[in-house]
């Protein structure tokens, strides 16, 4: 598992270097508002996607890393994927003009459009990357995010300098969708043509709670960025948010990289019957989310620092929104992480009553705060309800297996977040190279700091060591057929 989350962290932080481009690129050449206007629409997007792409996610990798045989699974879950991500473009190409008007913004009906054909490509992606992390082949499905991200990149410069402005974007969005398809599929090909075994009956019957899970939280996501311009928000004000939203990435990036692992392992743990063994890894697991806290203290700390120097000082009101939403951030990574485990529990119920609350509390702290504070009101919604979801995920697993994070694990944490929050903030900038230098010296001090406080114990140190040595590339395989 270690492993496995180091490989797809690694792969997904690559968005942190090329997304960080890929910002800079867009932001030099749109507007601050040409610039809301293609966050509302990729996250418009983003959202269906993830909608769709979650609906069967946590039930496919527990069928998956429970069966003698894969391939019937795979198969069903590709076509339900299709279907589903052909008739969301559908609905989304239909209804386009509608929520342009209701944001006010009518040309976002034609860039809602064209984004649509993205649906399908980024469904079936994730439904191969479903199969290969069940299947314990971590490091084939990190492969297919660092194409995705790279070609991404390489992709919207492209298409920028040939002067396609936002649609330039939209385009190289697409196509590294499509690069991150045929990576996946070059190591799992489930078939979209022979009949399967496995009815969907099954994926209904076990999934349909964590769909309804998954769904309460796609509601949740991103419900800020659409409140604030809904009840008046301005596209810039829109961009300044997006900006914000998209440098407060890195936690979730994790939780992305880290749940499904958790998931997948503690299924498999408990299927040969060691409670005990599960126990362990998710009493440390929830050790790991809490050495977040340091890392978001230093973002919060250089929030204008990273801000100016990423997107120009035209961005800069971006900046106070990043220093809240970040720990919003990591409180949703500790939910995240936290109902993985309730799930492998066999605690689907608890975590879906526990999911469906937030958006509905978001929406109403919305309301209220938005019209009074505009968008730094909606940030500290997002991460007083983020934080309400992780508290009460944390007391439902000690309901259920009597496990808390360690009070002192807590207290180093904290600790070293005051000291990283402190040198962000006193640390002057004169540049890109110098803001390098203070994020990456920063970095690597808080694990150092963990570690004179005595976190970490003798099996992680040699873990930490042989980290070289997990990381070197693995033999290759031949993809697997139908």
């Amino acid at each position: 598992m270690l492993d496995g989350t180091v490989c797809t962290f690694l792969a997904e932080m690559l968005i942190i270097p090329t997304g960080i481009l890929t910002a800079a690129l867009l932001a030099r050449y749109l507007s601050p508002a040409g610039y809301g206007i293609f966050i509302l629409a990729a996250t418009s997007i983003a959202w269906v996607e993830a909608t769709l792409g979650s609906i069967f996610a946590r039930a496919v990798v527990k069928f998956v890393s429970e069966a003698k045989d894969w391939r019937p699974v795979g198969a069903t879950l590709l076509r339900l994927h299709l279907a589903a991500g052909i008739g969301a473009a559908a609905l989304v190409w239909l209804f386009a003009g509608i929520i342009g008007d209701a944001f006010r913004e009518p040309a976002l009906a034609r860039y809602l459009k064209l984004f649509a054909l993205d649906i399908p490509l980024f469904t079936l992606t994730q439904a191969h990357r479903y199969i290969l992390v069940g299947l314990g082949q971590f490091r084939e499905q990190a492969l297919s995010s660092a194409l995705r991200w790279i070609s991404r990149l390489l992709f919207v410069m492209l298409f920028l300098l040939l002067g396609f402005s936002i649609e330039g974007a939209i385009l190289g969005s697409i196509a590294s969708s499509l690069v991150a398809l045929l990576a996946s599929r070059f190591y799992v090909r489930p078939s979209l043509v022979r009949r399967s075994s496995f009815s969907a009956r099954f994926l209904w019957a076990d999934g349909m709670t964590l769909f309804l899970l998954a769904v309460s939280m796609r509601f949740f996501d991103r419900l800020d960025l659409f409140m604030l311009k809904a009840l008046g928000g301005t596209a810039t004000e829109a961009g300044f948010y997006g900006a914000a939203l998209n440098l407060a990435l890195m936690p979730g990036f994790f939780a992305m990289s880290f749940s499904p692992l958790l998931l997948s392992t503690l299924s498999r743990v408990l299927l040969d019957g060691d409670e005990h063994l599960a126990r362990t890894i998710s009493r440390d697991a929830l050790r790991v989310t809490l050495w977040l806290l340091p890392f978001a203290a230093l973002t919060a700390g250089a929030a204008d620092d990273i801000v100016r120097a990423i997107y120009g000082e035209q961005f800069m009101p971006a900046s106070s929104l990043l220093a809240v939403l970040i720990l919003g951030a990591v409180c949703l990574v500790i939910y995240s992480v936290g109902t993985a485990i309730l799930i492998s529990a066999g605690r689907q119920r608890s975590a879906l009553a526990l999911s469906m609350p937030l958006p509905v509390v978001a929406a109403l702290g919305q309301l209220w705060l938005i019209p009074r504070w505009g968008a730094l009101g909606a940030s500290i919604v997002t991460t007083t309800v983020s934080g309400l979801g992780a508290a009460l995920t944390l007391f439902a697993i000690f309901r259920c297996w009597r496990i808390v994070p360690p009070l002192g694990t807590i207290a180093r944490s904290l600790a070293t977040s005051a000291l990283a929050f402190t040198l962000a903030v006193m640390w002057p900038v004169y540049g890109a190279l110098s803001l390098s230098l203070k994020l990456s010296t920063i970095a690597l001090l808080i694990p150092l700091a963990l570690l004179s406080l005595n976190e970490f114990h003798a099996g992680e140190i040699n873990l930490a060591r042989s980290l070289l040595r997990l990381l070197r590339p693995a033999q290759g395989q031949a993809p697997r057929e139908i």
